[in-house]
């Protein structure tokens, strides 16, 4: 018998001084059971790192095929925004680069190596694509101090981000690179 999705709740406090975006969100996620802590952890990061009008998680999640992580839609429903979490494959970034106007890769992965991944295949426009990476030992103690109930603030200043989740204070760089 197959295992279902186990879900995770967020209250989330949202500071990203670089934008001037200031939300308090009340966040659901559903992980599937292929996706691994840090993968649901990167996510929730993307998640609030665009975080804009029209933003959501994906129907389908980890095991979606044709659609991001992250996806923005505007009030047409047209999808304007596609964000990739971890290492996806280059066919995906390729169709979210056609389909949306802005692509973006986030990973807490070696980027060197998930650049490497897409070096040389076909993507639309990769040189415009962002890859942004995470500290593993970052993403690592943010995974560590999940519960399926969250409360949590996140912080983005000068591209540094403070992040305290049920009482654990954490921070790290965000790293830009790009895939072209």
């Amino acid at each position: 018998m197959a295992t279902g999705a186990t879900l995770y709740t967020f209250t989330l406090h949202l500071s990203d001084i670089d934008r001037g975006v200031y939300q308090e969100l009340e966040l659901r996620l559903a992980r599937h059971p292929s996706e691994t802590a840090e993968f649901l952890v990167t996510r929730l990061l993307a998640y609030c790192l665009e975080y804009e009008e029209g933003i959501a998680f994906s129907d389908g999640g980890v095991s979606s095929t044709d659609e991001p992580a992250v996806l923005v839609r505007d009030l047409t429903g047209r999808i304007t925004a596609w964000i990739e979490v971890g290492a996806p494959d280059s066919d995906r970034v390729h169709r979210g680069s056609k389909l949306a106007g802005r692509v973006a890769v986030y990973t807490h992965r070696d980027p060197a190596k998930v650049s490497a991944q897409l070096t040389g295949k076909r993507i639309h426009r990769a040189e415009t694509i962002p890859l942004v990476a995470f500290d593993r030992d970052f993403i690592d103690s943010a995974a560590a101090a999940l519960g399926r109930r969250n409360t949590a603030t996140l912080s983005i200043t000068e591209r540094q981000l403070y992040l305290e989740i049920n009482g654990v204070s954490l921070s790290t760089s965000v790293t830009d690179h790009l895939l072209g």
